[in-house]
């Protein structure tokens, strides 16, 4: 058994257990911090029944019109409690918040195409690719990402998603454009 609640400032001293992780992007902390006050309800932890960090999800709200969304910025799971569920349930609560609190027409998020396993996940979570974007994360070597979208209740024409994304590439540069 395990809990699910809101982040809370102290949090930040507790996850260096899931942030070790090579495939977690790892913030400063005044990033976690603006992501708190700005969208509280998007951003959860999940705890385990002796108090320790299990993962998170953070997310945000933003866009204009259609392009309007809830957006994971992040989600993780420490190494030790993988494959028990805990990230469906985290997505799920965020996806939940974008629709019912923020009225959203999808949910986004990005990953890296080289990560196959976070990729089947989405896929069975009901995301699909909507675009890939060129050198999206950088590093010793830069690597494309995914835009990896899921409808929400009210696209109930489905605008927001299209079939065969993974042959549409845009630039960092083009994302966003409806700021």
């Amino acid at each position: 058994m395990s809990l699910l609640r809101r982040f809370k400032a102290t949090d930040l001293f507790e996850f260096n257990n899931v942030n070790l992780d090579v495939l977690t992007e790892t913030y400063n902390i005044s990033f976690y911090l603006q992501y708190l006050a700005q969208w509280p309800d998007l951003f959860c932890v999940q705890m385990s029944t002796q108090d320790r960090l299990m993962g998170y999800v953070m997310g945000k709200a933003e866009g204009t019109g259609k392009n309007w969304h809830g957006h994971v910025t992040a989600i993780t799971v420490a190494p030790e409690y993988r494959r028990l569920g805990l990230a469906d349930g985290m997505m799920n609560l965020l996806e939940e918040v974008s629709e019912n609190t923020y009225n959203g027409w999808f949910v986004d998020l990005y990953v890296r195409v080289s990560n196959a396993v976070a990729i089947g996940m989405y896929r069975k979570f009901g995301y699909s690719v909507y675009r890939r974007v060129r050198n999206y994360y950088s590093g010793a070597t830069n690597e494309d990402a995914y835009d990896m979208r899921k409808p929400l209740p009210r696209d109930k024409k489905k605008e927001t998603i299209r079939d065969n994304g993974e042959n549409v590439y845009v630039n960092p540069e083009d994302l966003d454009s409806w700021r």
